[in-house]
């Protein structure tokens, strides 16, 4: 007999390997540092075959403008890398905002009556 298919849409949501999403909570933070060093290696991967690239670039055409167009792009690979690595995840709807733009009524006490001296 055939299970039909329930509440996760396939029909082995509750195996193991296939597991029903039964919450909205946030992902893990290994998952997200998992994720981020992903992001990290991905973008620095591309720099040492640029400086490669380079060097090919100036055997085939000669034109040293072009090789160092090719590094003046890989040299800011690292800093963006570590930006784009460093990203939290989006912000929720439920999450508190630091400013609050909306007119509060004021708690600060009353400033007291100036009082002169004269004689």
């Amino acid at each position: 007999m055939a299970r039909s298919a329930g509440f996760g849409g396939s029909h082995d949501a509750g195996s193991p390997s296939n597991p029903v999403l039964i919450t909205e909570a946030a992902r893990s933070i290994e998952d997200q540092h998992r994720a981020r060093v992903r992001k990290y290696l991905l973008i620095m991967s591309f720099r040492f075959p640029a400086l490669i690239f380079a060097a090919v670039a100036y055997g085939i055409w000669e034109n040293p403008w072009i090789s160092m167009a090719i590094i003046g792009v890989s040299i800011p690979l690292p800093w963006i890398a570590v930006l784009i690595a460093n990203d939290r995840p989006p912000r929720t709807k439920d999450e508190p905002s630091r400013y609050d733009h909306r007119d509060s009524p004021s708690t600060a006490l009353p400033a007291p009556p100036h009082h002169t001296i004269e004689g």
